[in-house]
């Protein structure tokens, strides 16, 4: 199986388990590698209640140095962090690469302006926003993050369908401009199963991207985005069929933010 680079910590609060628990399930689920990328601090604090705070940071890299124990050479761990692209937090992202020899950062949209759209606390105000406006804004700030070539792999793309909240139309119009943005930044992207399992019942991104971002020579990464152990590499079968399809034919690898490629 291909490598799970999305994962989390209880150190977020809203996953539960312990280091020795997850190493387990990715063993189990055969996985080529294990990486571990909760929320990464978030200036100023405090900033929301969905993760670690920058005094946990120590607590975190103990986190994972307790999955590599527990691995003990079976299955390679890698250092990442899920970092939220902010407008003008450039400085803080690169004060985060800094603090630790990391083998990727994740860079992710969640905020547009001062809602967290993917937070079920503020599903009420979906209900309030024209549908096509919050698309434009997210795709305008993805291609912002992208931009920053600060990240080495770009979040659940079209996380904006969370909700099941999709415009009419052909969707293209939001993902050509992105898509030639992230070919252009030689970032890659992740095929997120964790879409399946929300409202939208559907991966992230949706196929059509995936043959798009496939078309523009992107690289992809498969992950789970799992917040308990039980979803580690969970649906990584269907994941590789579905990334086959779009023309796939290798996921990528990363240590010490090089990369290396690998046979799907």
């Amino acid at each position: 199986m291909p490598a799970d680079y999305h994962t989390h910590t209880p150190l977020c609060r809203h996953a539960a388990g312990e280091p020795e628990d997850y190493i387990d399930a990715a063993l189990a689920a055969g996985l080529a590698e294990y990486g571990i990328s909760d929320h990464a601090p978030q200036v100023p604090e405090p900033f929301d209640d969905w993760r670690m705070t920058l005094a946990e940071l120590p607590d975190y890299l103990q986190w994972i140095e307790r999955a590599r124990r527990h691995a003990a050479g079976r299955i390679p761990i890698r250092a990442g962090l899920e970092c939220d692209w902010i407008a003008g937090g450039e400085s803080w992202i690169s004060d985060l690469a800094s603090r630790h020899d990391w083998d990727y950062l994740i860079g992710s949209v969640h905020y547009l302006g001062d809602w967290d759209f993917d937070n079920p606390k503020w599903l009420g105000r979906w209900t309030e926003s024209d549908v096509d406006a919050v698309w434009s804004h997210y795709w305008k700030t993805y291609g912002q993050m992208v931009d920053s070539g600060l990240f080495d792999i770009l979040g659940h793309p079209d996380l904006v369908k969370k909700f099941a909240h999709i415009p009419p139309g052909d969707l293209d119009r939001f993902y050509e401009p992105v898509i030639d943005a992230i070919a252009a930044s030689g970032a890659v992207i992740e095929l997120n199963t964790a879409g399946w399992h929300k409202p939208c019942a559907e991966a992230y991104p949706a196929p059509r991207f995936l043959e798009l971002a496939c078309s523009a020579g992107i690289g992809l990464v498969i992950s789970s985005d799992a917040h308990a152990p039980g979803e580690v590499g969970r649906d990584f079968s269907e994941a590789t069929l579905l990334a086959k399809a779009a023309g796939f034919r290798e996921t990528v690898l990363f240590e010490k933010r090089q990369r290396r490629n690998l046979t799907l």
